[in-house]
């Protein structure tokens, strides 16, 4: 009895509170306690509706607040729409889903992907390149080696990065990474005959690349014969090349057109805006040891219409160049606060040195060196046309048997090498 008085003072002292009836159970039996009288009274439970907590009380679902980021990472395994009459609906991402976004938010720590199906290696690769993994400085590198080591020219088999310097500056070792391209366009990047670039060209990685543009790249003819040199001895390197665009770089002379007919798969060469000195014999050469005719009309291979970034990573390029337009938009913005206090006085004016933009050089009209090689002609055509062109064959094979000869008695020319030709040979 003393038990329940306590109790009922208890509930008198908290009466504010809407707990509604309790009931005790005591021999067996369940008593409801009276809050009037302060006694127990052995009725049955009514059944009236008692809210198990107050108006106004709210409860938040939650995880551990220490660990926010699994919590951030558990609310992406739903997937929230609204139905046609607004209300909020969720449903659950697939296992595979959550799998690949998992792989990709760690594709810095895979080992290998050498073997891994290729369809499922896109969709990572998306995943990844979705969360701009691609662009991080050291795990960036490392994730996406693993992509090109293991399926090549699908993560990308054409590249083009025509008045781009800055992309290549700042990404230098992702593009080396490239493998198995087969289109290359560097114009127009002022590149020289030194850089890091140009020396990883004629490594085995690049050797499938049939099209590579290098207009307008302050190129002379020690860059050509670094270039040419393991075609030239090696037979290794640049020797599926098809088509070769050297235009508008002025330093090249006729030594350096000499190096180039080491390429004998050359369909296109452009050499327009170069600084030949003896044209007329220039254009005679090209046209004996490689076949390939002048061109009195431009061609459609030179005008850059075709060369596009093509495959998995083309998103990845547009991230980059973003990227350091980003923080070229930056400096400017640095630059402008800086000129509106030259204005009005708070700094002291200071002349700025003129930057020169990467402009393209234009050629001349008549200054046009573009070579193609003559496609076979039809066979459906006059005998008379036939028993003529016979003719020509003849003189074509007596012409390639004196470039056989020319090539061996060449040989020997070709052992006698230069200092700099041996060490950049040891370098393979």
């Amino acid at each position: 009895q003393n038990w329940t008085r306590g109790m009922s003072y208890c509930l008198h002292s908290e009466s504010h509170l809407d707990t509604g009836p309790i009931y005790v159970r005591e021999n067996g039996k369940l008593h409801m306690v009276n809050q009037g009288a302060g006694g127990i009274q052995n009725v049955t439970p009514k059944t009236r509706p008692f809210r198990l907590f107050s108006r106004g009380f709210s409860v938040e679902l939650c995880m551990n607040r220490e660990d926010d980021r699994a919590r951030r990472q558990r609310t992406d395994h739903f997937i929230f729409t609204y139905t046609k009459e607004g209300n909020l609906r969720y449903s659950a991402k697939s296992l595979f889903s959550l799998v690949l976004g998992y792989i990709s938010d760690n594709v810095d720590h895979i080992d290998s992907l050498i073997g891994f199906p290729e369809q499922i290696a896109e969709k990572l690769f998306s995943a990844a390149e979705a969360r701009q993994k691609f662009t991080e400085p050291v795990t960036g590198l490392r994730a996406l080696q693993k992509f090109t080591e293991a399926y090549g020219n699908l993560v990308l088999c054409s590249l083009c990065l025509r008045n781009r310097y800055l992309v290549i500056s700042e990404k230098l070792e992702e593009i080396k990474s490239f493998r198995e391209l087969t289109c290359l366009d560097l114009s127009c990047c002022k590149l020289g005959d030194e850089h890091e670039l140009l020396e990883h060209l004629t490594k085995e990685a690049l050797s499938s690349v049939k099209r590579l543009l290098l207009k307008d790249n302050s190129l002379s003819d020690a860059g050509l014969r670094r270039m040419t040199a393991p075609v030239r001895v090696l037979k290794k390197g640049l020797e599926n090349l098809l088509v070769l665009d050297l235009s508008c770089n002025p330093k090249i002379t006729d030594v350096g057109i000499g190096y180039l007919l080491s390429f004998k798969k050359l369909n296109c060469l452009d050499i327009s805006g170069t600084g030949l000195k003896d044209v007329n014999a220039v254009i005679k050469r090209i046209q004996m040891q490689i076949g390939l005719v002048h061109s009195k009309v431009p061609l459609k291979e030179f005008d850059h219409s075709n060369c596009k970034t093509e495959g998995w990573a083309e998103q990845t390029v547009l991230q980059w160049e973003q990227a350091v337009m980003e923080a070229r938009k930056s400096q400017d913005d640095l630059r402008s606060r800086t000129a509106a206090l030259r204005f009005y006085g708070k700094t002291r004016r200071i002349e700025d040195v003129v930057k020169y933009k990467l402009v393209e050089a234009e050629t001349k009209a008549s200054g046009n060196l573009q070579f193609y090689k003559e496609r076979v002609q039809n066979c459906h055509l006059p005998l008379k046309k036939e028993v003529a062109g016979s003719h020509e064959l003849r003189n074509n094979k007596k012409r390639a048997l004196a470039e056989q000869e020319k090539e061996r008695t060449s040989k020997q020319k070709h052992l006698c090498l230069s200092v700099e030709d041996w060490d950049l040979l040891n370098t393979y």
